[in-house]
């Protein structure tokens, strides 16, 4: 009963992360590897938060002197991999969208030159393409 009340804190902040995690998973495009280390990140959290003395046994094990050790260092690494995977998609996103402006950048130069030389649009349904249709099967007749 001494540490119920952090504990309560912390056991509802990761069910809450958990539900908000789940609740965006049809919206996001996670994976089923990060839906499976997050699972497993709040499972091991309520745990830890559930059984400290266990955390610092295992601490003990690998060679750290406390578990809140343990959990910081772990949360170091975490913090890491959440940078560089944070990294990683925005250079994505920043090359599909110099992608998207390089085609919109061309597709407008091509139809503002094709305005300034009086050149008929690609785009089908002109005139033009009418005039020069009808006038091949005049040809013809």
């Amino acid at each position: 009963m001494k540490y119920f009340w952090i504990q309560l804190v912390l056991i509802v902040g990761s069910v809450s992360m958990a539900l908000v995690f789940i609740r965006t998973w049809s919206q996001a495009k996670n994976r089923a590897w990060k839906r499976i280390a997050f699972s497993l990140f709040v499972v091991v959290n309520v745990y830890a938060v559930l059984r400290p003395t266990d955390v610092t046994w295992l601490a003990h094990q690998l060679g750290v002197g406390r578990g809140t050790d343990l959990v910081l260092y772990v949360m170091v690494l975490a913090m890491g991999f959440l940078t560089l995977n944070t990294f990683l998609r925005f250079r994505s996103l920043e090359k599909k969208i110099t992608d998207l402006a390089r085609t919109v950048a061309i597709n407008e130069g091509m139809r503002h030159n094709d305005e300034r030389l009086g050149a008929e649009p690609l785009a089908g349904g002109s005139d033009a393409h009418v005039k020069a249709d009808a006038g091949s099967d005049s040809v013809k007749a």
